[in-house]
């Protein structure tokens, strides 16, 4: 027998918390200084975000913590290859993807995370998810036109490119055709124009 629906629905999101677990660091019992961490950064990661853009990811990111008296400071290096669809011609392809990110993690009343590469935590708190971080960062380092090397260097051969290509060159005969012709002139103003000269 299957357990009802809404138990299912929970079970699913611990074991979704399980996994996002990972990124979470507890800081606590840290010494103030420098402290690595090492993430293999893959598809399941973005499922957890229900984000689909990317056919696959490897990405190898070292987060460093620096921490201080009064704060800590992240910082995310992140350098791999994301498989993604180019936007002219649906052809997959490996993009390079290389980015790094700080973030200051201060102390406060209240929880904040709307200041850009600010985080607050409220006095208290012993440890910190970093997976939404990690996520921005890595979907924000994308191209916004993600384009496939082969059409830039003209090695892609796609039934879609040579489609693109004809429309472009019907596209340029069309305006070639609608260029304005010389207009011809109304026989009327040659007879004003004789009427000038006569006098």
């Amino acid at each position: 027998m299957h357990p009802p629906f809404a138990e299912v629905e929970i079970l699913g999101k611990r074991k979704v918390m399980k996994h996002l677990k990972t990124y979470t660091i507890q800081f606590v019992g840290l010494k103030q200084g420098e402290h690595d961490f090492q993430y293999e950064i893959d598809n399941t990661f973005f499922e957890h975000f229900d984000y689909d853009d990317f056919n696959s990811i490897a990405v190898d990111l070292k987060v460093t913590l620096i921490k201080k008296s009064t704060l800590m400071e992240f910082y995310f290096d992140a350098e791999g290859t994301v498989n993604v669809n180019c936007d002219l011609t649906n052809e997959p392809y490996d993009n390079p993807l290389e980015t790094s990110y700080k973030l200051v993690v201060k102390f406060g009343q209240e929880y904040n995370d709307e200041i850009d590469d600010i985080l607050i935590l409220p006095h208290g708190e012993y440890e910190v998810n970093i997976a939404q971080y990690i996520y921005e960062t890595l979907v924000l380092a994308m191209p916004a036109k993600r384009v496939h090397p082969g059409v830039e260097d003209g090695t892609l051969k796609s039934d879609i490119l040579d489609k693109l290509e004809e429309l472009s060159i019907k596209d340029n005969q069309e305006e070639e055709e609608q260029e304005p012709q010389p207009k011809e002139i109304d026989p009327r103003w040659d007879k004003l124009k004789d009427f000038l000269t006569d006098n």
